[in-house]
């Protein structure tokens, strides 16, 4: 290991950037800790909990334990106060329920700041439980114009607004080739919270999220949808094509009974990580121009 003071400053920088892109958010604290010795210790209390008996025995046994509550009222009356702790507002439910807890909430918003406000008060996608902030729709709704992304990454995460930082100024490069601006379209992603490391969200938390980007999408009644990525491709588009495969060609979506066309392009991410792209993505662009123009 290279200790930090034999780094320069624009080393430790680039260091630092890294372990920020891959999920890094707390620092080491000043005496170590064993988090193996942590993690076995709550896997014991949960066996312990699990196997401590839920009911109150039948017959004679039932005649004891009622003689033993009042024998001991001192220690009902201590223990009462812990019952409510044990189901936090976040506890974990069945991905079924879920989803039907996410499609309730959605069904509910009449307008994109209501949904905002259901989605900050959703506690039912374990990707929430990692993120720093809710990455919800910024722009102008009443553009006609949504660009859709796949998640939120670390500068997103960082500062609650979708396509922020670097991959944030190449979309607005990408605008601007269009003759469009930040601020002229709605902005959003497929799954609202980043998940840990950027990996690419499960198909379970996809499902989970879908009811909200559909909602969005809905309230939002934009006449021409951009898709960008692999994986937001294939979330509205299904089947297992890669976005070299399903960009540049208008489809029509039906997301809560608004029906608009998509066209699928690459993502930010992939004109950063590969320059040779930008050509794809310029003639998707360009394409989308014609059909806004039109």
């Amino acid at each position: 290991m290279i200790p930090a003071n034999h780094l320069s400053p624009a080393e430790l920088a680039a260091l630092l950037a890294f372990h920020a892109d891959a999920g890094v958010e707390w620092l080491l604290e000043d005496e170590a800790v064993d988090r193996f010795a942590e993690f076995e210790a709550m896997k014991a209390k949960r066996a312990e909990a699990r196997s401590a008996p839920q009911s109150a025995p039948t017959g004679t046994g039932q005649r004891q334990g009622a003689g033993a509550q009042q024998s001991a009222p001192a220690q009902s009356r201590s223990a009462a106060p812990a019952a409510p702790a044990a189901s936090p507002p976040s506890v974990a439910i069945p991905d079924e329920q879920a989803i039907k807890e996410a499609q309730f909430a959605a069904e509910t918003a009449r307008s994109l700041p209501e949904l905002r406000t259901a989605m900050e008060s959703f506690n039912h996608c374990n990707l929430k439980n990692s993120a720093r902030n809710l990455v919800f729709a910024e722009g102008d709704p009443a553009s006609g114009i949504m660009i859709i992304g796949p998640m939120p990454y670390a500068d997103d995460d960082r500062d609650g607004q979708p396509f922020s930082g670097r991959l944030g100024e190449m979309l607005e490069r990408m605008l601007l080739g269009i003759g469009l601006a930040r601020q002229d379209v709605l902005l959003t992603n497929v799954v609202p919270w980043r998940p840990p490391g950027n990996r690419v969200p499960s198909g379970r938390e996809a499902d989970i999220c879908r009811p909200f980007i559909e909602r969005q999408i809905a309230l939002a009644e934009p006449k021409q949808l951009l898709l960008l990525g692999n994986f937001t491709a294939r979330f509205f588009f299904g089947g297992a094509d890669t976005i070299h495969q399903l960009r540049g060609e208008w489809r029509e979506l039906s997301a809560g009974g608004h029906r608009v066309p998509a066209l699928a392009t690459l993502h930010p991410q992939d004109l950063v990580t590969a320059p040779v792209n930008k050509r794809f993505a310029w003639q998707d662009l360009l394409v989308f121009k014609a059909k806004i123009n039109a």
